[in-house]
């Protein structure tokens, strides 16, 4: 009938138009030009802002290299998008003022992208966190061409960029870090520059990063085998980004490089399970608190020769290397012993065992040590935590008040420090035992305030933890830990408070990076045990490989008298 048939006509136009309103919705449709986008943390369930830059004529059909900007100390994500692109404050403009708007500036054809991290706090933890949140963000907004990946950052964004960008080396085809002020372990991943183009600019009358400094790194990076240059300006301050970024130039010097992700040889080191990979190799399983390394070069077509130094397995992923032939077997040496491997797979499996190299399988470490599980303690406050007070022991109010008050005080990082370094946006929450849901157990860290007398949490794992503070020693002691908790962390704090303890990070820019009374744990490790009234750290180390206390400091802790041991 006539009706049916206009109906299927209305109905076909229908489904045809919903089909182009779904189509276009996934579609980019921001303006072109600089703009502030935001990413949802799960650290705080906060939504975060970055700095974007749009080309002009960006079409979705194409795919575009990315900068991401690391800002500096006291600065934020809309100056650091101007700064890279060579926009400096107006003459008498202050900060403040200069992030109120963006000038115009020259179109290049990179999407760009600059971090806020929380302000001044560093690139470590939940800032380098965040970093990696933006970049995630970016690229499923934005078709991002993964070998024309590169990063940049002044003073400590600087410093972020070189830890950034040498942790994990494979994702970065260039790093170009401006007057930089690195984390002291940065120094432990030089190594991993070996295929990265490395561009360094520094003023030679900075008072706050000093040249020396810098130069120190300079060679650093050139004994490390990494294509470093490096631009020194004479009489120029601290603000030696106005030289770094003028005229766009970095953009320019990014341009000459792409990503090669199979290259011949690749060195690695880390200390740290969590940075784990580089192009194609992975380290899968490595001797606990101690830096691995390892060096692999292809000799020659289907010849590998490996070196490794704390490492127990690792895996290569060399199926599409132009230097491997899929139809041949492998010839490996690994630290002098030769293999022949027949089937090669990526992400192929050699363990060593009693001394001895062979083909493998990969092996459960669900239970032990593993890149998501390792510590140190300060792992714990890197993602996403809540502070626990207990109510357990029928607590007074004044008693409870106190409780509530320590786990709040650990929460609070947002201390307002000056007008320079302004405050740490984070905002954990802060429960006690009773409000803590099975939903939180399995999402978040806790940090655990009390013992087993007081605190239900802690109650509930004692029988499974290593160690606890004997009640004796609770009133004029302290006890910190960090153990898993399927494939989350609890912190344990018994007796004072942790932020009592002295601070183990002498650097010179260790404020900058301290946010969160918790940052205190950094560079104690797994646990800590200290007597709050002659303020001596009594002992302090790592776990072994299967999150039991090491041989060493058993000892130590029984003859303290203050440690139960489990």
């Amino acid at each position: 009938p006539k009706m049916n048939h206009v109906f299927r006509k209305k109905l076909k136009l229908s489904i045809t138009l919903l089909l182009l309103a779904t189509v276009f919705s996934f579609a980019q449709l921001l303006p072109s030009g600089p703009q502030v986008l935001t990413f949802h943390s799960d650290v705080d369930d906060t939504e975060q802002p970055y700095g974007c830059y749009i080309p002009k004529d960006y079409s979705e059909k194409k795919s575009y290299p990315l900068v991401v900007m690391l800002h500096g100390a006291g600065s934020n994500h809309r100056l650091a998008l101007r700064r890279v692109f060579g926009k400096s404050n107006a003459e008498g403009e202050n900060d403040v003022e200069a992030s109120l708007k963006f000038p115009k500036w020259k179109d290049v054809n990179y999407i760009v992208i600059s971090a806020y991290a929380r302000g001044t706090m560093g690139y470590q933890g939940i800032a380098e966190k965040d970093v990696w949140d933006m970049i995630a963000d970016a690229k499923k907004r934005f078709n991002i061409d993964e070998n024309r990946m590169y990063l940049t950052g002044l003073s400590m964004g600087g410093g972020g960029t070189m830890w950034v960008g040498l942790t994990r080396p494979d994702v970065w085809a260039a790093i170009a870090p401006v007057c930089p002020a690195p984390p002291a372990e940065t120094i432990k991943y030089l190594d991993n520059a070996y295929n990265l183009p490395v561009h360094i600019f520094q003023g030679d009358k900075d008072p706050t990063v000093k040249v020396e400094n810098t130069r120190k790194w300079v060679e650093d990076f050139k004994a490390a085998g990494a294509k470093v240059t490096y631009q020194e300006y004479p009489g120029v301050k601290h603000d030696s980004w106005v030289n770094a970024y003028k005229d766009e130039f970095i953009f320019t010097w990014f341009s000459k490089f792409t990503r090669n992700p199979f290259p011949d040889k690749v060195k690695f080191t880390t200390s740290q399970l969590k940075y784990n990979k580089s192009y194609w190799l992975e380290i899968i399983d490595k001797n606990a608190g101690e830096t691995s390394k390892i060096e692999a070069n292809f000799k020659n077509k289907n010849i590998l020769d490996v070196k490794t130094e704390n490492i127990n397995a690792f895996s290569i992923n060399i199926l599409e290397h132009p230097n491997f032939n899929t139809k041949s077997k492998l010839s490996l040496n690994i630290d002098g012993q030769n293999l022949s491997v027949f089937g090669l797979t990526n992400g192929q499996i050699l363990m060593k065992t009693d001394g001895k190299w062979a083909v493998g399988k990969r092996p459960d470490n669900s239970k032990s040590k593993n890149p998501t599980l390792e510590g140190p303690m300060s792992e714990a406050i890197g993602d996403r935590h809540i502070y626990v007070y207990g109510t357990k022991g029928n607590p007074t109010k004044e008693q409870l008040d106190q409780r509530r008050k320590i786990a709040e005080q650990a929460a609070d990082w947002s201390v307002y420090r000056g007008d320079f370094m302004g405050r740490v946006m984070v905002f954990p929450r802060v429960l006690s035992d009773k409000e803590v849901r099975p939903n939180d157990i399995e999402r978040s860290n806790l940090i655990l305030f009390g013992d087993e007398e007081t605190n239900e949490i802690i109650e509930k794992y004692a029988a499974n933890l290593p160690l606890s503070l004997k009640p004796t020693a609770r009133e004029n002691a302290s006890l910190s830990f960090i153990f898993p908790n399927g494939n989350k962390y609890i912190l344990v704090n018994s007796g004072q408070p942790f932020w009592e303890l002295p601070n183990a990070d002498k650097s010179p820019f260790a404020r900058l990076r301290s946010a969160g009374k918790a940052s205190i744990l950094s560079g104690y490790g797994d646990w800590v045990l200290y007597d709050k009234n002659i303020n001596n750290v009594i002992s302090y180390g790592i776990f072994d490989k299967d999150w039991k206390l090491m041989e060493k400091d058993k000892g130590l802790l029984k003859n303290s008298g203050m440690i139960d041991m489990n």
